[in-house]
Parts: structure tokens; sequence; C-alpha cells
């Protein structure tokens, strides 16, 4: 199979679907890949580095579109992008695509076979191919959460771990999975006050044995969310419902119970948010003013440490990439874990929570692929 992999666009965006080493690994399989030029910058890898692992340099992401049978990236195809998409090709990249029904309209009307990362699945119930940027965005959560809080930009002015005679800030965590986790390893280290809250019990259970009583556990209810950003300097934002939108679990009406400078990061702005206020921002311009509560909500968080980010995600999404260029279309049918990865294939939506959000009717992927 011929798989290309163009320059990521997206505003502030530095990651690149296929590092060199994964080229050699889809070359090492008797595959033609198709690289633009300059992808890899952002990463440090130049064209050489990808001639050198077997991949040939196309000058521009046309090209890559109108040759390849399969197109690797890692953030959604922007307009330009998927008016270039067609039948019979196969898109593997992040999707989101709950809460923007604009992408949805036109990978639907491209006839594009589309795998999103976000909702290939394991054996475990987890979201292997989501799981290493969320473990990057809850980290990077906290350093963004704790720059946001100081005076000159626009912040309480609260050291994130206090000095002795000071009392840390607080960080409130809402959602204690991969993301919530790793925010609160972070803001642990820092010396922050951490509480996570989650509606798992088993789930408030395995944290409470991770963190050994550094951080406060508690059932997410109305009233405790409340409680807990109210008196929050930094509330992180970390649900996740796969494949769906997320829920809006803070209301502007609470922001006024909020300290004034204190931050909302928003990491679930991917899948429409969890705060009410929430609306996406780029790294060149990250954070907003709402009733004098500062947000962040930038919607590509990993890309900017693409060094790590870009080598995490290709590590994930390496196995499942090489199944469909190995095999097509059969590799959704053969495998149930990258078949729930299916968000659309010739003009229908066959992920249950897309179509649920986007008022589409759902179509068997099974049927679908069989027809």
């Amino acid at each position: 199979m011929r798989v290309g992999c163009p320059r990521e666009i997206k505003n502030n965006e530095y990651r690149v679907g296929l590092t060199p080493g994964s080229v050699r690994e889809y070359v090492a399989h008797g595959h033609d890949i198709l690289v633009e030029s300059g992808a890899g910058a952002g990463i440090g890898a130049d064209d050489n580095a990808y001639r050198a692992a077997g991949a040939a340099v196309a000058r521009t992401a046309e090209e890559i579109y109108a040759r390849c049978d399969m197109i690797v990236k890692v953030k959604e195809p922007q307009p330009d992008e998927w008016a270039q998409l067609r039948e019979g090709q196969i898109l593997y990249a992040y999707l989101h695509l709950a809460p923007d029904p604009e992408q949805t309209r036109g990978l639907l009307a491209s006839g594009v076979t589309a795998v999103a990362y976000e909702t290939v699945t394991d054996d475990r119930g987890g979201l292997p191919l989501l799981a290493p940027m969320s473990e990057v965005a809850g980290r990077l959560a906290i350093q963004a959460g704790a720059t946001a809080l100081q005076k000159p930009n626009g912040g309480r002015g609260v050291l994130l771990g206090g000095v002795p005679g000071v009392l840390p800030a607080k960080v409130a965590i809402i959602g204690g999975g991969v993301v919530g986790l790793n925010a609160a390893k972070m803001a642990v280290g820092l010396g922050a006050d951490v509480t996570i809250l989650d509606r798992s019990i088993p789930r408030l259970r395995e944290l409470d044995d991770i963190f050994n009583g550094r951080v406060n556990t508690r059932y997410s209810t109305v009233e405790a969310l409340e409680e807990e950003c109210f008196s929050a300097d930094v509330a992180v934002g970390a649900v996740l419902i796969p494949g769906a939108a997320a829920p809006k679990l803070v209301s502007r009406q609470m922001l006024a119970g909020m300290k004034k400078g204190s931050v909302l990061v928003d990491v679930a702005i991917d899948q429409g948010g969890c705060f009410e206020t929430s609306h996406p921002t780029t790294h060149a311009n990250p954070t907003y003013e709402v009733d004098g509560i500062i947000h962040y909500c930038v919607a590509n968080m990993p890309g900017a440490v693409p060094v790590t980010s870009a080598h995490a995600l290709n590590n994930a999404t390496l196995h499942y990439g090489l199944l469909l260029a190995d095999k097509g279309l059969k590799a959704l049918v053969d495998d149930l874990h990258l078949r729930n990865g299916l968000n659309v294939h010739k003009g229908r939506i066959t992920n249950r929570a897309v179509a649920e959000a986007l008022g589409y009717e759902m179509a068997e992927p099974k049927t679908v692929l069989a027809a």
C-alpha cells in the first residue's frame, strides 16, 4: 500500500503522523511511504532523515492526497484537507467528530474511510491510542495552570507549591482517568493541595492507593463540584466519554463563586469542553477571561511538546497503522478494537456516540464494511 504523511497545518501543531522510525517499520512491511517535505521539522527530523528511513519526499500535500491509499495524520483534517480526501482512501488520525459537525459533513461528503485514534479500544476497555496524549495533556495541564495563575498572566498570583509558612495552591481535578491521574502526579510533585473528583468509587479507591493519602479523593456530585471549584486556584477538566461530546459540568453561574484570577484548564476541549464557558484556543493565544476567571482551552495541548508527544503517539499508533496498511479494510473486519475506531465509511457514520451527538443515523460497521 502507498501510505502518505502530510505536514500538519493546524495552528501551532508541530507533531507528525509518522516519525522516521515508524517509516522504517512500514517499509519493512513492504509499503511505499510518501512524506510531505518539512513534515518532521517540528521534531527535528529533516527530509533526509525520512529518505534514509526509506520514504519518498513530496513537495506538496496535494501530491500525497492524490497518490496515497492511506493518510496518516495527527490532528483532524482541516477544510483544505478534507476536500482532497476521496472514497477508497483510509484516513488514520485523531478526529474528535462529536463537537465538530462541519468536519463531519466534510468527511461524509468525501466518501473516505476514517479511523479515529480516540475510539480504538483494547482488551481492558481502554483507549490505547488516546492514552499517551492524555498522559502528556494531563501533565501539561498543571504547567499551563501554574503559568496562567501568575499575576502578569491575569491569574491570582499564587505559587502552586507555596513556600514554608504560606499555604500551597488548591488544585481540583474533575475526572480520575488518564488525564486526571497524570495531572495529579504533576500537581502533587509541585507541592499543591490536590483533590480528584470522580463518579467511580472503585477508581477513587485506586487513586487513593496510588497516592497513598497525598491527594484527596471525592465522589463527584453537584455540591462537591461547587465546593471544590469555589475553593480551587486551578481546576482541571479531565472528563471523557469515548467518542461523545464532553458533559458541561461547570456552569457559567458557578464562576461567580470562584476566586477572581483562578484558572480553569479544559483538557476535554477536543470533545467540546466540560466547562460551559469553554471555547477552543491555540498555543499562540492560549487563555481568555470570563467573569474574572482565566480559561486555558488549547485544543492540541501535546503539540507544544512535539518531540515527546510525536514519539509517544507513534509508539501507540504503529501497530494498528501497520494492520491497516497490510490488510486494508479487512483489518477492520478482523479486529474488533480497530473496528471501534471506524467513525466514517463511504458517507455513513459508524460510531454510535458520534451519531447520537450530531443527530445522524448510525450504520453498523460490519454491515457497511461487508457492503
